[in-house]
């Protein structure tokens, strides 16, 4: 599927998280010799350090440390963004935004450099949030982020750096490729501290109330709200492939899991995985986002021939021995999350 050699330079930025971590040991299983991992943490605090890759600890929301990222690359792959669960993305609104300076800059050094192929990590956060206010949704399709009506402040970031994308390809004929990720959760993603995002946190939850104890869990919000959630192997293969196929150029693309999960049902699966059964608590002022989002993926489907295939119970079931380990390795007094490989 890709043209791309395996000593060509590949880069990935925001690789000291969650997905771009996990792209970064990806494209390293798949054989490729030249990685540039890039995050503005400092090296100790990456939740994955992998040998055999450059790690730079820069901050590309500033233009220089962008031209120096992207130098000799001929792929890029921009996942840098500040932006956590729905806890952070209402509380932080002004720093999600300031990640458009992230893009602009990423995408005017990679033009320069003659990257051939850019991707950009885009957001369900960009589709309008009048189609999202009944927990029983209708699937999003792409065309549905317009009339624009984004997320306040991460969305809205979102939605225009995708068409930064867009235009790059149009006016300066960089190939671009933009995926609108939901939900992405799994093994060495954040489990606490406040950017984690729903499976994570009811995990985590879930464990603790096992724990210590007091058989209880406060859920954000009545519990209707509903998602899809996607598992990071399947959003891997999804960035591989999209970004990969011209017939996608410059064209936002759902990639998502479509099974629907209220948040009341993901507690049931994680307590079920858990072996326990907790009396629950409301906080209905807390962040919930919006009422309900699902992935259409009619468009990819019919492009790739593919969509995400791990059922939801499957991967809250890895996900939940991860966090669990994590949790006693806390307890003993062990780093944890960031595992160098």
């Amino acid at each position: 599927m890709s043209d791309t050699k395996k000593n060509d330079l590949i880069v990935v930025t925001g690789a000291g998280g969650f997905i771009a971590g996990a792209l970064v040991r990806y494209f390293k299983e798949k054989g490729f010799t030249r990685i540039r991992a890039v995050d503005k943490k400092p090296l100790p605090d990456w939740y994955q350090v992998h040998d055999s890759v450059e790690n730079l600890g820069l901050d590309v929301s500033h233009e220089e440390n962008c031209h120096r990222v992207c130098e000799g690359a001929t792929e890029v792959y921009n996942l840098a963004a500040d932006m956590g669960g729905m806890g952070f993305i209402e509380r932080f609104r002004v720093q999600c935004l300031r990640s458009i300076l992230i893009n602009t800059h990423m995408i005017e050094a990679a033009w320069r450099a003659g990257c051939q192929r850019y991707f950009y990590s885009s957001s369900a956060c960009a589709y309008n949030t009048e189609l999202q206010k009944d927990p029983n949704c209708q699937a999003l399709k792409e065309t549905d982020a317009y009339p624009a009506m984004s997320e306040r402040g991460y969305g809205w970031e979102k939605l225009l750096s995708e068409m930064f994308c867009q235009e790059y390809w149009a006016e300066r004929g960089m190939k671009t490729f933009i995926a609108r990720f939901h939900n992405v959760y799994g093994p060495h993603g954040t489990w606490d501290g406040g950017r984690e995002k729903a499976p994570a946190a009811i995990c985590r939850k879930v464990i603790e109330a096992k724990q210590t104890g007091k058989h209880e869990i406060e859920i954000w919000g009545d519990g209707t709200q509903t998602r899809s959630f996607m598992y990071i192997a399947d959003c891997l293969d999804g960035i591989d492939r999209i970004t990969h196929c011209d017939d996608l150029i410059a064209t936002p693309i759902n990639l998502g899991s479509s099974e629907l999960i209220p948040i009341n049902t993901l507690v049931t699966i994680a307590e079920e995985i858990g072996g326990v059964k907790l009396r629950r608590s409301h906080d209905l002022n807390a962040p919930k986002g919006v009422a309900g989002r699902n992935s259409d993926n009619t468009m990819i489907k019919r492009v790739l021939g593919w969509e995400p295939i791990t059922s939801f119970r499957a991967g809250l079931a890895k996900t939940y021995a991860w966090i669990e380990q994590q949790y006693h390795d806390r307890k003993a007094g062990k780093r944890t999350v960031r595992d160098t490989i």
